[in-house]
């Protein structure tokens, strides 16, 4: 599967669960997606963290003591890093994405609004290998973070017969994101432009229509 293919499932991924950091950066927060309410004020959260550190690295220093009842703090700090390191990412790439495509500067925009604009642009990068394989890598990174931040797991199921590329038996179904995926990371194939060659993180993968042609020719022989 070509990089920015890939990208374009991370991208989807970031775009359906970025909001709901914003749900979870106050602790025992249960009401519904659709009833949640709005984001804090960027400005008037980073100041709020701001303050939270600062308190919490002088307590530390002071006496060597955490914050009493840190674990139920206003604002999940790992999560409102991971709201600030998506948001940066997101915005260099764009930037750099339009930089290197000699378009002009994006204007400002939400997070999901600009990537949905990368993925509007995918088909330009897919022209340019050295970026569609830093738009993959960055996609990938940023969405696995955010998954990671929301406690996500998902549904994985073990798969029949032998990978086409590296004939292991290390197929496996995700349901959930409607796609198949070789696990074993010693998969090559022989497009030498293919990301397994440079991204120890890439793994092959077919969505189901794909797979389901691919499966196919392996049986026949082809």
């Amino acid at each position: 599967m070509a990089p920015t293919t890939h990208a374009a499932l991370w991208i989807a991924t970031l775009i359906q669960q970025f909001p709901e950091l914003s749900a979870e950066l106050v602790p025992g927060r249960t009401t519904a997606p659709s009833r949640r309410p709005a984001a804090q004020a960027p400005a008037d959260l980073a100041e709020r963290i701001r303050e939270e550190r600062a308190e919490a690295l002088l307590l530390q220093q002071r006496y060597g003591l955490a914050v009493p009842g840190h674990s139920a703090a206003p604002l999940r700090l790992h999560i409102s890093d991971t709201i600030r390191d998506i948001t940066d990412g997101v915005i260099e790439l764009e930037e750099a994405v339009r930089d290197r495509l000699g378009l002009p500067r994006a204007r400002r925009a939400p997070v999901a609004e600009r990537l949905r604009r990368i993925a509007d642009l995918l088909d330009r990068v897919a022209a340019d290998p050295v970026l569609a394989a830093h738009v993959r890598d960055e996609t990938h990174r940023m969405a696995r973070r955010c998954s990671r931040a929301l406690g996500d797991t998902e549904t994985v199921v073990r798969v029949s017969g032998r990978c086409p590329w590296c004939a292991s038996v290390s197929l496996r179904a995700f349901p959930d994101r409607g796609a198949v995926l070789c696990v074993n990371p010693a998969c090559r194939c022989t497009d030498q432009l293919c990301g397994c060659h440079d991204d120890p993180a890439y793994r092959h993968s077919w969505d189901e229509g794909a797979w389901e042609r691919t499966a196919g020719d392996v049986e026949d022989g082809r």
